[in-house]
């Protein structure tokens, strides 16, 4: 009899397309919350893979700031069209404008918390009651937290001491009135996982991941990108460095690491040997020790 067994990436896979399964089969209308990022470009493959041959069941939601990176959008669009998929856009500026948030103003301002209040907008405009994420529990202690059905109260807020068990894989998705969840199916992957599965099956990916000519500024340890959203300090200046970026946000936030890694074969070495998190050069998460878990508590994936 020959024996049946699976690689550490093909039980993480199939995990994941348990969880999507389930959240097609427990929620009326879901969404997947697509940024750009290699997660969720990984959980789109993912859901490809669990409903093929039809098509993804989810509608795609963007929360655009407005500081994306213009590579990021097209990559977006580029792999909406070729999915033939639904996408659902919540503009910030949107936000800005009808009064629901203020504009962050001085040198540090960005518009990474300001996305909280157009998601939760979103989310109530389209009436999704969930909405899967590409979250991981080795990106940031936060994260850790999460079950794969993370449970948010009909203000969009998460509390971690109100979760649901999920032992024996048993997943609850019962919901009240107003209330929706977060699902992340890739709870248990690592980023050398993510880059992994990446590599072997081929994917597409931003040319940001890559390491590539840019203008940069030093600030905060970090390369961040110079464009028209940054205000320079005193003594601080324009350089061109070949850098690449491990995780993508906001144009203002995202810092990159100088890099030669210009292959997915190379970006695997270099992430096997990291000894930083790649959320360490995302100013955002240095704005406090809880950063992340107070952006989630507020309603942030």
């Amino acid at each position: 009899m020959r024996k049946y067994a699976l690689s550490h990436l093909q039980e993480l896979e199939a995990e994941a397309i348990y969880i999507l399964r389930e959240t097609a089969a427990q929620f009326e209308n879901p969404a997947i919350l697509f940024s750009g990022g290699k997660d969720s470009i990984l959980v789109t493959e993912l859901a490809r893979k669990a409903f093929y041959p039809a098509k993804i069941p989810f509608t795609f939601l963007h929360v655009d700031t407005g500081h994306n990176f213009p590579e990021t959008i097209a990559f977006r669009d580029q792999l909406m069209e070729q999915l033939g998929a639904k996408l659902v856009v919540g503009l910030v500026e949107d936000s800005i404008k009808s009064g629901s948030v203020k504009e962050e103003t001085g040198i540090d301002a960005n518009r990474n918390k300001l996305q909280t209040t157009t998601l939760l907008e979103a989310i109530e405009d389209n009436q999704f009651d969930a909405c899967i994420g590409g979250g991981r529990r080795d990106e940031e202690k936060a994260r850790a937290k999460e079950r794969f059905f993370s449970h948010r109260d009909d203000f969009g807020q998460w509390n971690p001491k109100n979760q649901r068990p999920e032992l024996w894989n048993l997943l609850n998705g019962k919901l009240n009135m107003g209330e929706n969840f977060r699902v992340f199916p890739i709870s248990n992957w690592t980023e050398l996982d993510v880059w992994q599965y990446l590599t072997l099956n081929n994917i597409a990916i931003p040319s940001l991941y890559f390491a590539h000519e840019r203008e940069v500024i030093r600030r905060q340890d970090t390369w961040i990108p110079n464009s028209e959203f940054i205000t320079l300090r005193p003594k601080e200046e324009v350089v061109t460095k070949k850098i690449r970026f491990r995780t993508l946000g906001d144009i203002t936030i995202t810092g990159g690491s100088e890099s030669d890694a210009d292959t997915l074969e190379l970006i695997l070495e270099e992430v096997a040997i990291a000894r930083q998190t790649e959320r360490g050069n995302r100013s955002d998460d240095k704005r406090s020790e809880t950063a992340m878990e107070d952006r989630k508590k507020e309603g942030y994936f």
